[in-house]
């Protein structure tokens, strides 16, 4: 069966159409997973028939149950579908690639301009929008993925289970996917065949993207154990594998290791590498880039930024040519299969969960200046000193919040315009 099935000969690309083609997506990957996705589908099924309708959905089902972010893994698919693997890689690195540099390029802006007082008070003004993107975003995923009372329950017990309990997030995660595939399957499908697809070339596959993903990172940790390019590393690889439920998800098991547990970052720098990522084309867990560069260059100046800022753009993105190429070829049977649905739908209604326990921590860490976490018997109780509360950042979530929430207004434009209340409190009120 070609890669192509279900297209006419005159209906597949040649190499220079696709890189045409998926570099103006990448270009214009602004907007999160759900833009992105719209953007591919109006390329690839509607302007030019690559792609069948079906096959779009099914592939984009089938990376909604990947670790990793689920709009470049679904380009890296249609790549494949259309080219092989070639094809899969042109693909995949377009859809990164801009992203990736114009992140370095203001990371390293960052980093060099970051402490002036007048960028902090710019950057205010993100970090106010950022708490309004994700409580946008735990909008969005619960209308969605809270459908029965189970869906709740799940969500309730994530959001305990992190805020409170501070329990892993890939645990969370294990336990959701373990009582959906139980409690949470659908009925009978129609079942799709079985792929004639040899185990053997599978397996190698797997291998071949296993040593590509790992090989740097062990030869990092046999020169260098104890660098920060190695814990880097390591610790991305890690995230590449619990990544369910997208970057908004994974940003709160995140800000436990980076800031709680590494301290390369502080919380407000991970608010602000958000809100940066947010308004740069590519998957949004390109914030991992911003995090990586930051973490080498406060150990060791800007090139080791940039080499710390590449082995994270390695691990991060290596694993997602792994699943794809490996689990390509099955997407038919697999979409068919109750059981992973019903993980995939039990993990969703817990990101719920993970989601606001995000939207309380940063909400906390922008409106005070002090916030400290106290034990109450089992539980963590994270509590604000409110006397350092921030009445500029109060005013200034409350403005992104008309103007997301109420006005609609685009992503980009709303960011832009946070920008000047943030300098203006800064010069009418120099403490802030």
């Amino acid at each position: 069966m070609s890669v192509a099935e279900n297209t006419t000969a005159k209906e597949q690309p040649d190499f220079a159409d696709l890189t045409r083609v998926f570099a103006r997506i990448g270009l214009l990957s602004f907007g999160g997973p759900a833009a992105q996705i719209a953007l591919m589908h109006k390329e690839l099924v509607e302007d030019r028939p690559w792609l069948t309708e079906r096959q779009f959905l099914n592939a984009l089902s089938f990376c909604m149950l990947l670790p990793g972010p689920e709009a470049m893994q679904l380009a890296t698919y249609s790549g494949w579908r259309l080219a092989g693997t070639v094809g899969g890689l042109i693909a995949g690195m377009l859809f990164v690639l801009p992203g990736a540099a114009l992140i370095l390029a203001l990371a390293m802006l960052y980093a060099a301009f970051g402490q002036v007082p007048l960028v902090e008070a710019m950057f205010l003004g993100i970090k106010a929008t950022v708490i309004i993107i994700v409580i946008q975003a735990l909008i969005k995923v619960s209308q969605k993925a809270l459908t029965s009372r189970l869906a709740y329950g799940l969500a309730a017990a994530a959001f305990v289970g992190i805020f409170f309990l501070q329990l892993p997030f890939p645990l969370i995660i294990v336990a959701a996917a373990v009582i959906g595939a139980l409690f949470m399957a659908g009925g009978a499908t129609d079942a799709a065949p079985v792929p004639a697809v040899k185990s053997g070339q599978t397996l190698k596959t797997i291998v071949t993207w296993a040593v590509i993903w790992l090989t740097p990172l062990a030869a990092l940790w046999l020169m260098a154990p104890e660098s920060v390019l190695t814990q880097v590393g390591l610790f991305f690889s890690k995230l590449a594998v619990v990544t369910f439920g997208g970057a908004y998800a994974v940003l709160a098991y995140m800000v436990q290791e980076v800031v709680g547990d590494f301290g390369w970052l502080t919380t407000g720098q991970m608010m602000d590498a958000l809100g940066l990522a947010e308004t740069t084309p590519g998957p949004l867990i390109l914030v991992t880039e911003f995090v990586g560069f930051l973490a080498g260059a406060q150990a060791g100046g800007m090139g080791y930024g940039i080499a710390a800022a590449v082995v994270t753009l390695w691990v991060t993105f290596a694993p997602c040519f792994l699943w794809i190429f490996a689990g390509a070829p099955y997407i038919e049977w697999i979409s068919a299969q109750p059981r992973l649905t019903g993980a995939l739908s039990a993990i969703t209604a817990a990101v719920v969960g993970v989601i606001l326990n995000l939207s309380l921590w940063f909400a906390l860490n922008v409106f005070f200046a002090e916030v400290s976490r106290e034990p109450l018997g089992p539980l963590q109780l994270w509590t604000p000193t409110l006397s350092t509360l921030s009445l500029p950042a109060l005013l200034l979530a409350c403005l992104a919040g008309y103007l997301l929430l109420w006005r609609k207004l685009d992503l980009l434009k709303v960011i832009a315009l946070m920008l000047l209340p943030g300098i203006a409190f800064h010069l009418l009120l120099p403490g802030i």
